[in-house]
């Protein structure tokens, strides 16, 4: 009976704890829609990546001893990283942190699918249902009923939430093979390089426009990379995956949230009822995980999420 009741009390921490790191990778999407209009997306996530490992850096020093194989699987992962919060930035200069939030969410409908199309994974069909219904959510939060087509920020974020799938796929592989917190550290800080080399070419970041925005910096490469993938990952120690990944797909809900409360965003209906459409996708998509599992499943985890935000 003591057994239980702690069994019972570690999994309501963890989940209290991985519901936190939702709400600070929530916050993200409104640090990332405030700065837009200051630094250009290249010269922000340059900031904010090198920003999160820099910080991680000194707690992963001890840990880079006897661990050559660790680059095979921090430059492709940091290049993939690099590319979803390219698009991901870029999109969300013309659309709501909400909106973003949302749209960034159908990534978890498109691991599964991925999976099957490219490594042949079996795939329910449930996820494939949850898939149509996620794009057809994504169809009316995008236009709200106003227009034929969407906009041209919600389908970068759109392009952007593929490439956020493969990356979860890619750590996922990577997280079996090497130190995972060697890991993160070092594609932050790759992705930050290729972000403030790419910046130069294009818009590199002012002292002045640093200036401006350090509140959002801060939140984006303290909160939303440190913070929140150290929750994530003290939560995950006692909470099954299933669980940890619908609770972490609750930052597009608090993207929505607080882009309204602080930003001021608002949605018109239509538009709510494809948040509402694309949320249940992404709990449809998580239900497979909790059926017991076969060798031949999908890796529904969520490590290393903290990079969507």
């Amino acid at each position: 009976m003591h057994s239980l009741k702690s069994l019972f009390t570690d999994r309501l921490k963890s989940d209290l704890i991985l519901l936190l790191a939702a709400i600070v990778w929530g916050g993200g999407f409104v640090a990332q829609r405030s700065a837009s209009s200051h630094l250009g997306f290249f010269a922000f996530n340059g900031v904010r990546f090198l920003l999160g490992g820099l910080v991680m850096l000194p707690f992963v020093i001890k840990r880079l001893r006897n661990k050559p194989g660790q680059l095979f699987w921090i430059l492709p992962a940091g290049a993939i990283l690099f590319a979803g919060s390219s698009l991901q930035q870029a999109g969300i200069t013309t659309t709501s942190a909400g909106t973003a939030g949302f749209i960034t969410g159908v990534y978890v409908v498109l691991v599964p699918l991925l999976m099957t199309l490219f490594w042949k994974h079996k795939t329910k069909p449930v996820i494939w249902f949850a898939a149509v219904a996620a794009l057809g959510g994504t169809y009316l939060l995008s236009t709200g009923g106003a227009e034929l087509t969407p906009s041209k920020g919600n389908l970068i974020v759109l392009a952007g939430s593929l490439v956020w799938a493969f990356h979860v796929i890619v750590v996922g592989f990577a997280v079996r093979k090497v130190d995972v917190f060697v890991f993160s550290v070092g594609q932050f800080l790759f992705c930050g390089l290729l972000h403030i080399m790419s910046s130069l070419f294009v818009s590199p970041p002012t002292w002045a426009a640093i200036q401006v925005s350090w509140i959002s910096i801060l939140y984006a490469g303290l909160g939303s990379v440190v913070i929140g993938f150290t929750l994530q990952a003290v939560g995950q120690r006692k909470a099954p995956a299933s669980d940890a990944a619908l609770i972490l797909s609750l930052e597009s809900v608090f993207a929505a949230v607080f882009g309204a409360l602080i930003l001021a965003e608002s949605m018109n209906f239509i538009q709510i009822i494809g948040c509402v459409i694309i949320f249940g996708a992404i709990v449809v998509a998580q239900l497979p995980a909790f059926q017991p599992k076969s060798d031949e499943s999908a890796p529904t985890d969520k490590t290393n999420a903290s990079m969507l935000s």
